[in-house]
């Protein structure tokens, strides 16, 4: 594979992975199950997260090539056991997808056979992107990462300057709720994943992947942190992120 993307490339098609899932999905079931902890489920994800992260950073950096979990799990523990990270990743990843095409469809319609049709659609069109090469795919995503963060950042000021200020309520918060939050929202930092099977086309792997993987994950972790707080802020966390568009719905109550 020709080794055509830095850093920046790494980090942009990082972030796609995981915006997506954290900002449009996610939120939903982490609040209505944590409540006001879901900051706390937040925190507890991120650390998850960062812990994986580091190991997948420094994996990618002695295996600087294309395979990721495949790839790790086959050197450092044997062939059968690279077989199965490798069909997990797949597997994983398959249906990551399929969640991601029905969270976007969601936004789109609520009739549920034309939901199906424009999930498939979208897997579709992907797809195609994907198929033209990894440049393609880098500059699709570029522009995808930087409509949502610039749509996100105008709800957000408009929650932050508009919206009742609430206190979190932490009296209502479970242990068992912020534990299957932090589970939800592990979710949403998922996508670091993708950076590390770009070993063979990104320039200096070694190099590239461990910092393209921390400062991805770095950005996401503070995004989220600034979501979450608006959905604090907003009001009852629980019945705001009820509906399934929860940021549709935030911003037309801020």
């Amino acid at each position: 594979m020709a080794r055509r993307l830095g850093v920046g490339d790494a980090v942009l098609i990082g972030l796609g992975s995981m915006v997506g899932a954290g900002v449009f999905a996610v939120w939903t079931p982490a609040t209505q199950a944590a409540g006001s902890g879901v900051l706390i489920g937040l925190f507890l994800a991120a650390i998850v997260a960062y812990c994986n992260a580091a190991s997948s950073a420094q994996l990618a950096a002695v295996y600087p090539v294309s395979g990721g979990t495949y790839v790790y799990g086959r050197e450092r523990l044997g062939e059968w056991w690279g077989f199965a990270a490798g069909w997990c990743f797949v597997i994983g990843k398959t249906a990551s997808c399929a969640a991601m095409a029905l969270t976007f469809a969601t936004y789109v319609t609520d009739t549920s056979w034309l939901r199906r049709l424009v999930a498939l659609a979208a897997v579709v069109a992907l797809a195609a992107v994907n198929y033209r090469g990894v440049t393609r795919t880098a500059r699709l995503t570029r522009i995808l990462v930087l409509c949502t963060l610039a749509v996100l950042t105008l709800v957000l000021v408009v929650v932050f300057t508009t919206g009742p200020q609430q206190h979190p309520d932490l009296s209502r918060t479970s242990a068992y709720g912020v534990l299957q939050s932090a589970g939800l929202l592990f979710f949403a930092f998922a996508g670091y994943a993708r950076i590390a099977t770009m070993g063979e086309e990104v320039r200096e792997p070694a190099k590239t992947i461990p910092r393209a993987i921390t400062i991805a994950l770095t950005v996401a972790i503070g995004l989220y942190l600034v979501v979450a707080l608006a959905l604090l802020r907003s009001g009852d966390p629980a019945s705001t992120a009820a509906p399934p568009a929860p940021r549709r719905h935030g911003a037309g109550a801020g």
